[in-house]
């Protein structure tokens, strides 16, 4: 569904914009691809669940000024990282927008985490962030600026339980971005963070009961559930050149969740 057939607001400047988002194919990450299509920037995106971005070409194609472009990309292999970014700047023509959205937030407890699965989750949540940027600054130089944005998580802000590598990983993040936005500030790079609240996708579905869906909401300031295109709304406007002096900060989209 395009942004404005949803009543949602239309950016000019994000129109034919070149964007890459990581973690594409479902959850969040399908939300954000959606929308900057319906924007009509160019898009690649990448993920590991095949099946999942082809049906999400196979819908968003046939309406799209650009039909998004799918490529398979594991994040933990930093080789692999870095094809992904020369492979979507030959394939749009450079890089305007990173989207860093991938990650994974599977339940562990204190005890369980062992040195290999410390490792891994800091590949999979932390890791790959700063070397999709790394690998996409030299072009947004040359360009003159870009634009990226590093998701984080409400999680740590809460203290959420049964989390602690994860949670120390998008706490990371937060401090990345701003690290991050001083340096790359005067290339003309603004780097920012979106921290989502509890975000209603069929992953994060089959963690809670109908009654812990009402207790997220019951936390919440304002009544109902996130969306993944109230992600993508506050995604588009730090994308856009609306928000060409916003940079180096969190931006939350959680609903008043404390």
């Amino acid at each position: 569904m395009s942004a404005s057939s949803e009543g949602r607001a239309l950016y000019p400047s994000l129109r034919n914009k070149r964007v890459l988002v990581t973690g594409g194919a479902s959850g969040i990450g399908a939300g954000l691809v959606e929308a900057f299509v319906g924007q009509g920037s160019r898009v690649v995106f990448c993920d590991i669940a095949d099946d999942a971005a082809a049906a999400l070409v196979a819908r968003l194609a046939p309406a799209a000024a650009h039909a998004p472009l799918y490529r398979r990309c594991d994040l933990t292999d930093v080789e692999a990282v870095r094809r992904l970014v020369a492979e979507a700047e030959a394939a749009l023509g450079g890089l305007d927008v990173l989207v860093n959205n991938a990650g994974n937030d599977d339940r562990h407890s204190l005890d369980e985490v062992t040195p290999a699965y410390w490792d891994d989750r800091m590949a999979v949540n932390l890791r790959h962030l700063f070397f999709t940027a790394q690998a996409a600054v030299p072009g947004m130089r040359k360009a003159g600026g870009g634009v990226i944005l590093n998701f984080g998580s409400i999680s740590w802000h809460l203290g959420s339980k049964n989390m602690p590598v994860y949670q120390t990983a998008k706490a990371a993040i937060e401090r990345m971005t701003r690290a991050l936005a001083r340096d790359l500030g005067r290339d003309g790079i603004r780097v920012a963070t979106i921290v989502p609240g509890n975000v209603q996708t069929p992953r994060q579905e089959k963690w809670y009961t109908p009654e812990g869906e009402a207790e997220i909401v019951a936390a919440q300031c304002l009544d109902g559930r996130i969306q993944p295109a109230d992600v993508a709304a506050l995604v588009l406007f730090l994308a856009s050149n609306d928000a060409r002096m916003c940079t180096g900060h969190g931006y939350f989209v959680d609903a008043g969740w404390r």
